[in-house]
């Protein structure tokens, strides 16, 4: 199997979203998605695609910051991978290439937020080498969001 994993573009960047609706349970209205993903683009934020061959099967975001308690760091946002191409060894390549990218970049951690649902996520991220030192909290103050 051919895969690659290569940067979407600013512009194309709404080639991910039918991967990001399936993560999102398609909650989240298409207009608002797409505004979201444009600005996002304008933010410290880059998307991976993830292809066999030319087709497209996944995605990744990747967010850039530096945090008091982790240093320069990069979280994965929305990692999404085709159901008929998992348990193939795809995310662990995806980690692997996530983690020679941002350490050239000067990275000193990789963060990530799974959604509790998601156990077998959690058993992969932990066999990934991630700990779980804290829950994530999430007020929502709009009812847009």
């Amino acid at each position: 199997m051919p895969i690659k994993f290569q940067h979407i573009a600013p512009k194309d960047i709404l080639c991910a979203m039918p991967f990001i609706q399936k993560l999102s349970g398609h909650k989240v209205p298409n207009e608002i998605l797409s505004q979201r993903l444009l600005e996002m683009v304008t933010q410290n934020y880059e998307c991976i695609g993830i292809y066999d061959a030319d087709k497209m099967i996944g995605c990744c975001g990747l967010w850039f910051m530096t945090r008091h308690y982790a240093g320069k760091s990069c979280e994965a946002d929305h990692v999404y991978i085709d159901e008929s191409y998992r348990s193939k060894g795809l995310g662990k390549q995806l980690f692997n290439w996530i983690e020679s990218y941002v350490k050239a970049k000067g990275c000193e951690t990789i963060e990530l937020n799974a959604f509790l649902h998601n156990t077998a996520g959690h058993r992969f991220y932990e066999r990934e080498g991630f700990e779980k030192p804290g829950y994530h909290f999430v007020k929502w103050i709009s009812e847009e969001a």
